[in-house]
């Protein structure tokens, strides 16, 4: 086995002597660039972000963003990462290196006051940067505000704003911040990251990284990976580590062994059959979302309000089911959808409708040994759907009450009817009471408003630091009533 290395800055590094569980934030600090920092420790606040070279969409290789500070650096093995130090370009000895366009353009326009967020926003900045899809339309009107022409979150570069969600500045403010990344251009011909860009990203390597009596492991198949987990049941397995660096950071846990499942060709499937689609269960979000391109309404609804790009680069639907809280976004979307997961270990597959596969609080029918291998939405989709997440803040929070809808509704009559309820119960759950009171009834406001009643009262939702069980019953209601409202506007107009 290859001693475990990773490219930093053009730089090959090895890993040793750092612990398994050591973070690609501390791994880099620890060697001098500390342009990465630590705000958070939880994936909050972006002060952390990195570049990270992964397989493209549109391109063979995409610069992808992502918190070093939930990253295990053994995770990066064989792979290659740019940090804010290594986006300027070297100058002449004895002279300064030349700043890239995105921090030029942050230094010139004032995006930087006491400096501390100010390289996690760059890197961000420049995955959205080097985006193949982003088209620049330049604002023919001098002087004039960007937005006023592309909308408050687009700017006429075709500079998508949320691709900086995740990033938090306390001093400078974010006008400035905007109206950076609204100014910056597209890449040059010479820019090397732009012409990394055409080349494939580093393969996926087998790693077996140990030190201190724990192991970080990752596997070249699925089948030596389920012969892994056979062996090692009480193994942490991780993708994203969006969940699990949380606990590392914040909780201290350690685990014995951790296993690594995000690059498992396997898992990373995208398949668009006649009857299902079927999602490998380490595709991230990222590029889930990209690949289906609104394929999938619902979940389109759901890809923006899930975290940030941050976390929805690294984030994956097996991890957030596979946690099993009750109040992770996306199980609420899939039960609407009537979703299956697909489940592998050693001796072969089994697959689980979602609304069988939670059985309590952070508790599913999941085996010791077996791994999501894929998540299956059947065919044909339902024409009317919605994703209400009722939460403290619009973007970039931890729901109080998250609702899905999928409604076929046919001559003003509710054929069928399935609802995904969160933060409501000690599991993701199937409103199943509402949706028979829909069923086969007009799609009118008699029987939305007695439907509504009856939401209200699906679930056991609690008292916490978010809401109280009150409001969320009343928050259920209300996601129908707002449903109908925006259905009838449709028609209407």
């Amino acid at each position: 086995m290859v001693a475990a290395r990773i490219t930093v800055n053009g730089k090959d590094t090895p890993i040793s002597p750092a612990a398994p569980h050591t973070t690609v934030l501390d791994f880099l600090r620890e060697r001098g660039l500390t342009g990465t920092k630590e705000g958070c420790a939880e994936g909050e606040c972006g002060a952390c972000s990195v570049l990270v070279a992964r397989p493209g969409v549109d391109k063979p290789t995409d610069w992808v963003a992502v918190n070093a500070c939930l990253v295990p650096v053994a995770a990066l093995d064989g792979q290659e990462i740019i940090t804010s130090e290594g986006l300027a370009t070297a100058g002449e000895p004895g002279k300064p290196p030349t700043l890239h366009p995105v921090q030029e353009e942050m230094a010139v326009r004032g995006g930087s006051q006491c400096g501390y967020c100010t390289p996690g926003f760059v890197c961000s900045m420049a995955a959205e940067y080097y985006r193949p899809d982003r088209c620049a339309h330049p604002d023919p009107a001098d002087g004039a505000d960007p937005a006023d022409s592309a909308g408050a979150e687009h700017g006429p570069n075709g500079f998508d704003l949320h691709a900086l969600s995740g990033n938090l500045c306390r001093c400078t403010g974010y006008r400035p911040i905007r109206d950076a990344v609204f100014a910056v251009g597209t890449p040059t011909d010479e820019d090397p990251l732009a012409q990394r860009r055409e080349q494939s990203p580093p393969a996926p390597v087998a790693t077996a990284y140990t030190r201190d009596d724990a192991a970080f492991l990752r596997k070249s198949t699925l089948t030596e990976t389920l012969q892994l987990l056979r062996e090692r049941p009480d193994a942490v397995v991780v993708a994203g580590s969006t969940d699990w660096g949380v606990e590392v950071n914040i909780r201290s846990r350690r685990a014995d062994c951790v296993v690594a499942v995000d690059r498992l060709p396997e898992l990373r499937e995208l398949r668009v059959e006649s009857d299902s689609i079927e999602i490998g269960a380490a595709l991230t979000l990222t590029e889930i979302e990209r690949r289906l391109d609104g394929r999938v309404p619902l979940l389109a609804e759901l890809f923006p309000q899930f975290a940030s790009r941050l976390i929805r680069n690294g984030a994956t639907l097996g991890g957030n089911l596979g946690t099993g809280s009750p109040i992770g976004d996306s199980p609420p979307v899939l039960l609407a959808l009537e979703a299956s997961v697909v489940l592998a270990d050693a001796d072969g597959e089994r697959e689980v409708p979602l609304a069988d596969y939670f059985t309590g609080y952070r508790q599913s029918v999941r085996r010791p040994g077996e791994l999501i291998r894929a998540v299956r939405v059947p065919l044909p989709l339902s024409p009317v759907v919605a994703f209400h997440k009722i939460a403290k803040r619009r973007f970039d929070d931890i729901s109080s009450v998250a609702v899905a809808f999928a409604l076929d509704v046919e001559d003003g009559i509710v054929r069928t009817a399935r609802i995904g309820l969160g933060g409501v119960a000690a599991t993701p759950i199937r409103s199943l009471a509402t949706e028979a009171a829909l069923e086969g009834r007009p799609w009118a406001a008699e029987t939305v408003e007695a439907a509504a009643q009856v939401l209200r009262g699906e679930g056991t939702p609690m008292n916490d630091h978010r809401a109280s069980a009150e409001y969320r019953s009343a928050m259920l209601g209300q996601s129908l009533l707002k449903l109908y409202a925006r259905t009838t506007e449709a028609v209407s107009s």
